[in-house]
């Protein structure tokens, strides 16, 4: 079964807001050697790893974006949080996230970006392609850096021969190669997570969960009697897996959303509080203001005076 996208609403393409206003911007398959569904290569100007897609301006991708910065500092929003790189980190962008390049910082080191459906199911459950609980910036170690760019290295290699083989085997060792990479991407990733937080089967299952449901549901006990466990296992595993409680899990996540829409759309403010489950607009100003200290027409407002 082939790798299909499942956070967010990933929908159009470049130019195209989608349903919820925002652009997302398709991967680039005619820029990629051979028309294969993945690129490497060096970051810096003339590149055209990031094709079409505005570099100062918050917009999607539907596909990975993995940097591996050989300097810095380098400033980057993913999901509204600035994350800071410099040489030796690993920046990892998955598919539906909203981010934005920094206009004023060189970007320096190599890129990889892999469309969704290039790797089988089972490769895509083995790398943890979809672990959106885990950070996108990650510091590896001498030894971890070391293999990655070794990896890396290889893959480039690969994917830059394109007359050795034919290309049905061609595209079969890349697929093989960059396994290879995500393995050790993969294990960079858990590791670098906090200690103890391990994202069980319990977990992963009401993470899904939330992910489908919470533009209409917000109950735990909802989830748990769905999942057919209790609301005690149901926090512990989340606990243990995220340090939160199951209802922060899901008002964060209803937060997210809204942010998205408040700052990236021009719908009114009831129809946002509607896409995320507030059918009164009233309730969904007091469930924002709660969690962000401040209203929805506020924090849109102070948004679009940056």
């Amino acid at each position: 079964m082939a790798d299909r996208t499942t956070q967010g609403s990933i929908q159009g393409g470049a130019g195209d807001g989608g349903v919820d206003g925002i652009r997302t911007f398709p991967f680039p398959v005619e820029l990629s050697v051979g028309g294969v569904g993945m690129q490497v290569g060096a970051m810096g100007a003339g590149r055209t790893w990031h094709a079409d897609a505005p570099l100062e301006r918050v917009h999607r991708i539907d596909f990975h974006v993995v940097m591996l910065f050989d300097s810095g500092p380098v400033r980057h929003m993913i999901d509204f949080a600035e994350y800071e790189a410099t040489a030796g980190d690993v920046l990892w962008i998955r598919p539906g996230q909203v981010h934005r390049f920094s206009p004023t910082c060189e970007y320096r080191g190599t890129v990889l970006t892999m469309q969704p459906g290039f790797l089988p199911r089972a490769t895509v459950e083995a790398t943890g392609l979809y672990r959106y609980d885990l950070p996108p910036l990650l510091r590896p170690s001498d030894a971890q850096l070391a293999g990655l760019k070794a990896s890396v290295t290889q893959l480039q290699r690969e994917y830059e021969d394109s007359s050795t083989l034919p290309l049905s085997l061609h595209t079969s060792v890349l697929r093989h190669s960059l396994t290879a990479f995500l393995l050790r991407l993969a294990h960079l990733a858990a590791s670098s997570a906090e200690a103890g937080r391990r994202a069980e089967s319990t977990f992963t299952l009401f993470r899904d969960a939330v992910e489908k449901g919470f533009p209409t549901n917000h109950s735990v006990s909802a989830y748990a009697d769905a999942l057919g466990y209790s609301r005690r296992t149901l926090v512990r595993a989340v606990r243990a897996a995220t340090g939160e409680t199951p209802k922060g899990f899901i008002d964060k996540r209803v937060v997210l959303e809204a942010k998205r829409l408040l700052a990236h759309t021009d719908l009114p403010i009831g129809r946002v509080g509607a896409a995320v489950g507030f059918p009164d607009a009233a309730n969904f100003s007091k469930f924002f203001h709660q969690h962000t200290d401040l209203t929805p027409a506020a924090f849109r407002t102070e948004l679009r005076q940056e």
